[in-house]
């Protein structure tokens, strides 16, 4: 059915473009997918877009339902563009949903600023070029042949265009569909391959979509493969690898102009997270971020940023972002062998793993280890734990068919419940098992064996867990009763298998009290997690005692970054 024209671009177009570029990113986001080989085979660009657009989308709707809730009248323009932008914002996934978030952001700058009930054609000239070279500012070394490309050559033509909005638009795509057919003869990767850039194609859909918006015509697209070169050589993308540098410097480029392009190594993990912080500390920590990895890529404003890059050292990564403001909702992704830039290189890819494990966990150190061990994990922060559909987006992140849950809390385990029944229903194979503690999901990922059967690995998973009591210990904010009687507040707790076993008024007394009383049933192996507040002497006093005082017991110690709980113990 078409669309009614509207020549401005008001709330109501806001709302209409939103809904249509993300059926036009659901019907194209395979073939994005499968475009996307620069630098390396990555798999997921279009995904990722689809992702940013919807928590776009849903942003803009919940401001209309808001307006509805309160009389006929419904939202100004500036409130529709501000709720695009953010939803964006907070919504971006990997580097391409990055620069998509600033470019709509850019595009509300102008939109929002000017005042005004709708923009006409010279309004929405002037948010294109700004939406382009706001992105182009955000990433640390921009690269042409990339989508940074597209969006330039999409505002230069909407410079030129003179009529209404849907004159504007309808130029814009044409230039984006011209700069997108000549990027593979801007980067030798895109050329080698056959194919056009991933992020480019994805926002050229996007600006189809703004013509329908204004025109009421869709406009005449690219056939089915029009943009695969058949002289080039091109394997389906590998999902499950973020990209190294999807759209901003290649590994090893000294400059960011030119056919770049990737070096044979890369660093070893994908790190992302919503910063809240001041001007000057994000100024900073971008130095900082440059100097640890590539791939960089900051975006936001008003005390609110999107931080996206890949490092050798993830701690390292969000270290920075904990000193320049308050990190949240931080991902971490670690870049398995097989890809074009670890072991295996030169490999045919594979589409799908067979298996993946996703893990909630309390801390970066934590998160690190994990991915380390091949998980793909979900980050809960004390007092914010994660929803049920990021747990789903994490599920559809790992790229398997079949997939181990670990929730690490008890009090996740609706939560995980949920969202194991939401992938299942998209025709996922998802094993939950019910682990209490980080050190559980530990015990049971050092068992894990993809190569056996699902059955048999998740059977052998869920014994290592339940096998592996579990401990931490804590600092209580406020009075209360508890299973060994009342605590004050600023008392140390000691928790085994979720109650108050041990309230003491010394870290190390407690906890090694805790840990006696574990190790008095029995026990083989002690984990210890250490939290960032728990003194330095700790961990060495417990080995100790462990070592003197039980033989033939092996202790494993691990740095759990900010974790809420001082130290968790488990002992399997």
């Amino acid at each position: 059915m078409a669309q009614v024209p509207q020549t401005f671009f008001d709330a109501l177009a806001v709302r209409t473009w939103c809904g249509l570029a993300l059926d036009a990113l659901g019907r194209a986001r395979e073939e994005i997918d499968a475009i996307n080989v620069y630098p390396v085979a990555d798999g997921d660009t279009g995904t990722n877009l689809y992702l940013t657009v919807e928590s776009a989308a849903t942003a803009v709707e919940a401001v209309f339902t808001g307006y509805a809730a309160e009389g006929p009248e419904g939202p100004a323009l500036a409130d529709a563009a501000r709720a695009m932008a953010h939803g964006a914002l907070i919504g971006a996934r990997g580097n391409s949903g990055t620069i998509l978030a600033q470019l709509l952001r850019g595009m509300a700058q102008v939109l929002a600023g000017d005042g005004a009930a709708r923009a006409d054609g010279q309004g929405l000239r002037r948010a294109l070029r700004t939406a382009a070279d706001s992105a182009r500012r955000a990433v640390a070394h921009p690269v042409e042949g990339t989508v940074l490309t597209v969006a330039s050559a999409a505002a230069d033509a909407a410079g030129e265009a003179r009529g209404d909005c849907g004159q504007v638009a309808r130029a814009a795509y044409d230039g984006a569909r011209t700069a997108l057919a000549a990027t593979p003869d801007q980067l030798a990767a895109l050329r080698r391959a056959g194919v056009v850039d991933a992020g480019g194609r994805g926002l050229v859909a996007l600006l189809a979509a703004l013509v329908e918006t204004l025109t009421g015509e869709k406009p005449e697209g690219p056939a089915p493969g029009a943009y695969r070169n058949t002289a080039g050589t091109h394997a389906r993308a590998r999902p499950g690898t973020p990209a190294r540098a999807e759209h901003g410097q290649p590994t090893g480029c000294a400059d960011g102009g030119g056919a770049a392009e990737a070096a044979d190594a890369g660093p070893a993990y994908e790190v992302i997270y919503l910063l809240e912080a001041e001007d000057a500390a994000v100024e900073r920590l971008r130095r900082r971020l440059d100097g640890l990895g590539d791939s960089l890529v900051v975006v936001g404003g008003d005390g609110l940023w999107h931080v996206h890059v890949h490092v050798d050292d993830a701690g390292a990564a969000v270290e920075a972002g904990v000193e320049a403001g308050r990190p949240h909702r931080i991902r971490i992704a670690h870049f398995g062998a097989g890809d074009a830039h670890g072991p295996g290189a030169g490999r045919p890819p594979v589409e799908r793993a067979a298996r993946a494990v996703v893990a909630v966990v309390p801390g970066e150190g934590l998160a690190v280890l994990y991915t380390g061990a091949g998980a793909t994990t979900v980050l809960a922060r004390p007092g914010e734990p994660p929803a049920s559909g990021e747990l789903v987006e994490a599920v559809r992140r790992a790229h398997a068919h079949e997939v181990v849950l670990l929730p690490n809390d008890a009090e996740l385990r609706h939560t995980a419940a949920a969202a194991a029944e939401q992938a299942r229903a998209e025709g996922l194979r998802v094993a939950l098992i019910p682990t209490r503690s980080a050190v559980q999901g530990i015990a049971a990922l050092a068992v894990h064996e993809p190569e056996r059967r699902f059955d048999e690995d998740v059977v052998a998973m869920t014994s290592a867990a339940g096998a592996t009591r579990y401990a931490e210990i804590a600092v209580a904010e406020r009075q209360s009763w508890t299973m060994a009687g009342i605590c004050q507040a600023g008392d140390v707790l000691g928790l085994i298998d979720g109650d108050v076993a041990v309230i003491g008024d010394d870290v190390t007394a407690t906890a090694t009290a805790v840990l006696d009383r574990m190790l008095a049933a029995g026990g083989e192996m002690v984990t210890l997690v250490l939290g960032d507040e728990t003194p330095r002497t700790l961990a060495a006093h417990l080995e100790t005692h462990v070592r003197e005082g039980y033989l033939a017991v092996d202790t494993v110690l691990y740095q759990g970054g900010r974790q809420g709980a001082l130290l968790l113990i488990g002992v399997e």
